[in-house]
């Protein structure tokens, strides 16, 4: 049974996010999606908060499950028993970064192999930290991300102005 994470921030998960996981359960019997618990980021939402928001995202696709994480990914994997180490890619530079990271997780546990989905072609465009900023700016968000996740974005935006 293939198994694979797929280790981000998701602040906020968007929809591209959410479709690179369900086309991704087509090919692997699980997906367990690691929210990581301490990036070093400026984040908009708690660790809680972020789970939640990819588990009503994807609550439709059966095979996926989400969890969080802290420490390195290919940990995460192990401790997960998973083969691989799913990630997206959009268009640019996006490739270089996963390329060296790949290399990396090659390095500390060659026993896991990283997997990359091109994102659709109307998410390629779309960043965590480009919705958050233009949320900030009073931009509409609708349409990059979920229902639920606009509207949490809306109330966060409110609660620190």
């Amino acid at each position: 049974m293939a198994k694979a994470v797929y280790p981000g921030s998701f602040d906020p998960v968007h929809n591209g996010h959410l479709d690179v996981t369900e086309r991704a359960s087509r090919l692997f019997d699980t997906i367990i999606v690691g929210v990581y618990d301490s990036p070093p980021k400026n984040l908009m939402f708690s660790t809680d908060e972020r789970v939640e928001m990819f588990k009503e995202g994807i609550k439709h696709v059966p095979n996926v499950e989400v969890r969080t994480f802290t420490g390195l990914a290919v940990d995460f994997a192990r401790t997960c028993k998973a083969e691989f180490i799913l990630r997206g890619l959009r268009a640019g530079s996006d490739f270089e970064v996963e390329f060296e990271m790949a290399h990396m997780w090659r390095k500390l546990a060659p026993d896991i192999d990283v997997v990359c989905m091109m994102s659709a072609l109307e998410h390629q465009f779309i960043h965590s930290s480009r919705i958050k900023e233009v949320a900030k700016l009073g931009g509409d968000v609708a349409g990059l991300v979920s229902k639920h996740v606009a509207s949490a974005i809306k109330a966060k935006v409110k609660s620190l102005q």
